[in-house]
């Protein structure tokens, strides 16, 4: 019944309507009885064809509303009919939507038949929960994976950008993911998705046991820049609802780049001067009131912890929507190409990776050899080039020697098959057992032989 009355509810009552003026690129004009508008309003445009063309308000100029569409211009012409929407796009989610796979307009794309209707609506812009009402963020989260679990530990209603240049592995590890953190229900947002890669990502990566529990939302890289901008607002309110529902969330997003540049298109078309890299000041307005709507709830309801990939452009991590959202989010994940390419996978560097619950959430008897197995990583790092050339000389350091001979079981113990899983616990033993290794220095000289050739 609630359904039904929220459906009764979104009926218009009156017809507002106007008509097209003009067309300039993705930007249409429409006269009508403008005072009756508002930004965020929706517009349907009887177009010439068969299926009307819905648009959002966006802006307005010489008392004319100046709209986008959220699919092709094709068949919109002079005068076309403009009606406008009294409500403003809010979605239904309920918990049938889990194992299903829909479109930024909360559509169904799996061939499952329709969704059904949830009693509450959510609306697709919800500001975040208010600071005061918040609680902390709560226990240490099963990733599942080895090096993140341990290196980069994340807590219950965290949020973390996983950052990394195109081809790198953000994918896979987006699906090791969804398949292994403990949590009741995942939501992914697939923003901007090579749209062949959509069914692969779900039935090879994410697979039947990972997509029972999870929703996803699909805006591939072809359609319209509001499309794509509201998948992501999608995300984060089915990620609102489950969380209303005392479930634990865990809500994955790639990428936020693809989101930025929607908005981008969408401030340039109104008119907006470009800045850093031609972003809009709004791409920067827009980041954060997206990414505050995760993190933990009020008493009582569930949390959301949030994961969101960056595509750091020719692997710049410093470029301006890396710099912005890492100064947003609690922590980052930065997955490197040169690590990639000699086969280490996930391709995470530890070193540049920071979680900034940690050390508090690491469990005390952990923490030195956490901060040894860090500072081993980092004198072989240093050295590397060294080593490489053969410049370094066995027995110069014993603190590079030591570095020297763990560094084949610390790779081993970062590098990890999409199938494997590993707790915390787990992790914590296996770093544990490898720093407290000691190598003689017959080994030593071979890790050096082997490291060289």
């Amino acid at each position: 019944m609630k359904a039904l009355t929220s459906a009764i509810e979104a009926i218009d009552d009156v017809e507002v309507f106007g008509r097209v003026k003009a067309v300039q690129g993705l930007l249409i004009e429409i006269v009508g009885p403008v005072r009756e508008l508002r930004v965020g309003g929706r517009v349907i445009i009887e177009t010439s064809g068969a299926d009307p063309l819905p648009c959002e308000i966006i802006g307005f100029k010489d008392g004319h509303a100046l709209c986008l569409p959220f699919g092709q211009l094709a068949g919109v012409r002079l005068g076309c009919k403009a009606v406008f929407q009294r409500h403003d796009g809010a979605m239904f989610p309920s918990a049938g939507w889990l194992g299903r796979v829909i479109n930024a307009g909360g559509e169904p794309i799996d061939g499952k038949g329709p969704l059904p209707r949830g009693g509450e609506p959510y609306a697709l812009r919800q500001s975040p929960l208010a600071a005061h009402d918040r609680v902390r963020v709560g226990e240490p989260l099963d990733l599942g994976v080895r090096a993140l679990n341990t290196f980069t530990t994340v807590c219950e209603g965290q949020r973390l950008g996983i950052f990394a240049g195109s081809g790198v592995g953000k994918s896979v590890l987006m699906s090791m993911l969804a398949r292994n953190t403990d949590v009741d229900v995942a939501v992914i947002g697939l923003i901007g998705e090579r749209g062949r890669e959509v069914h692969e990502f779900i039935q090879e990566y994410l697979g039947e046991s990972g997509i029972e529990k999870a929703v996803v939302i699909v805006a591939t890289s072809d359609e319209a820049a509001l499309m794509r901008r509201q998948a992501a607002f999608l995300t984060l309110a089915v990620s609102e609802y489950f969380r209303d529902q005392g479930k634990r969330v865990l809500c994955m997003m790639d990428s936020l780049t693809r989101f930025a540049m929607a908005q981008r298109e969408i401030g340039l078309a109104v008119g907006e001067p470009p800045t850093a890299k031609g972003y809009p000041p709004t791409v920067f307005t827009e980041l954060p009131r997206l990414l505050e709507r995760a993190g933990p709830g009020m008493v009582n309801s569930g949390s959301v912890t949030g994961l969101f990939t960056v595509l750091v452009e020719g692997d710049d991590h410093n470029e301006p929507i890396a710099d912005a959202v890492r100064g947003i989010l609690d922590g980052h994940i930065v997955m490197e190409r040169g690590i990639a390419e000699r086969g280490r996978y996930p391709a995470v560097n530890v070193l540049r990776s920071i979680s900034r619950t940690m050390p508090g959430c690491v469990p005390t008897d952990f923490r030195p050899v956490l901060v040894k197995a860090r500072e081993l990583m980092s004198i072989f790092s240093d050295m590397e080039e060294l080593i490489r050339l053969g410049a370094y000389r066995t027995g110069s350091d014993p603190k590079v020697d030591r570095a020297i001979a763990i560094n084949p079981a610390l790779e081993a113990f970062l590098s990890q098959q999409r199938e494997e899983t590993t707790t915390i616990a787990a992790g914590y033993d296996q770093a544990q057992g490898n720093c407290g290794r000691r190598g003689d220095d017959g080994l030593k000289e071979r890790h050096v032989s082997a490291f060289r050739n």
